[in-house]
């Protein structure tokens, strides 16, 4: 695990600050917000659930299905899938153990009221704790910029999705593989210059996925649904021109943008 990985989801708990209202750990999904009306704590959860829902849609989860969330925080999008598709059981999995503890203490009474339909795990999307293959469908919301291998990821998916099962992942990559992006983005957002994110091209992940045997693997451009939401909701803590704000300086100069990422295990033939 990285230190900056270590710190930032441990001690420092990046869930209990107030720009993660509600305890989500993402940059939100903004289509159904008014931006040019104040924003308070209400709309910026929504644009966080709202992540989650394009992600579970974009999964086409069949009713009593299971679900593995990879990178699942403090669960909440674990919570979400459960109160709203009907799955069997949902299983999140997190790098850091004390991510893994404060969700177990934040859906205690879930899982003591209803044993095995939601559990959380400690595990890395390099190296799944998971013996064969047992999920219809994996998920991932704005997790895949802290993993170390992306073609250990898409193996460990394809090993552990059920055949027709899905991956549906959202996430911020570079626009192309130019060789230097990363030090553009070094240079603008802390988080890349810290190591706390990794800059890799979108076609890192996809051609990885192709590579371990997923079929229909697609990525597609949700930015202009969560960079300018995400941009004037930080507004209310960094002015213009600081780091967190290059986010969308950023993406409006066409070198960092937020992707949905799908993909299928093949049925088997016969």
């Amino acid at each position: 695990m990285h230190p900056a990985v270590r710190e930032t989801y441990g001690p420092a708990d990046l869930s209990a600050e107030p720009l993660f209202a509600g305890g989500f750990i993402n940059f939100g999904y903004w289509q159904a917000i008014a931006l040019d009306q104040p924003l308070g704590e209400a709309e910026r959860i929504r644009s966080q659930e709202d992540l989650y829902r394009r992600v579970l849609d974009a999964a086409d989860v069949p009713a009593k299905s299971q679900i593995l969330e990879v990178g699942c925080g403090l669960g909440r999008g674990c919570a979400l899938a459960l109160r709203e598709y009907g799955p069997a059981t949902v299983t999140g999995m997190d790098i850091h153990p004390d991510q893994v503890r404060r969700a177990r203490a934040a859906h205690a009474e879930t899982i003591r009221r209803e044993p095995g339909l939601l559990r959380f795990v400690q595990g890395a999307a390099e190296r799944m704790p998971f013996d064969h293959p047992g999920f219809d469908a994996v998920i991932s919301v704005e997790a895949a910029q802290h993993f170390t291998d992306l073609g250990a990821f898409a193996a460990e998916t394809s090993r552990v999705l059920r055949p027709g099962g899905r991956l549906a992942l959202a996430g911020f990559f570079t626009v192309d593989d130019a060789p230097g992006r990363p030090g553009e983005l070094a240079r603008l957002l802390d988080t890349f210059a810290s190591g706390l994110d990794i800059a890799r091209p979108v076609s890192a992940l996809t051609d990885a996925l192709t590579a371990a045997g997923l079929t229909t693997v697609r990525a597609a451009s949700i930015g202009a649904h969560v960079w300018p939401g995400w941009d004037l909701w930080l507004s209310r803590w960094w002015d213009a021109g600081t780091w967190p704000r290059n986010f969308l300086h950023a993406y409006e100069q066409h070198i960092l943008d937020y992707y949905l990422i799908t993909a299928e295990r093949p049925r088997q033939r016969g």
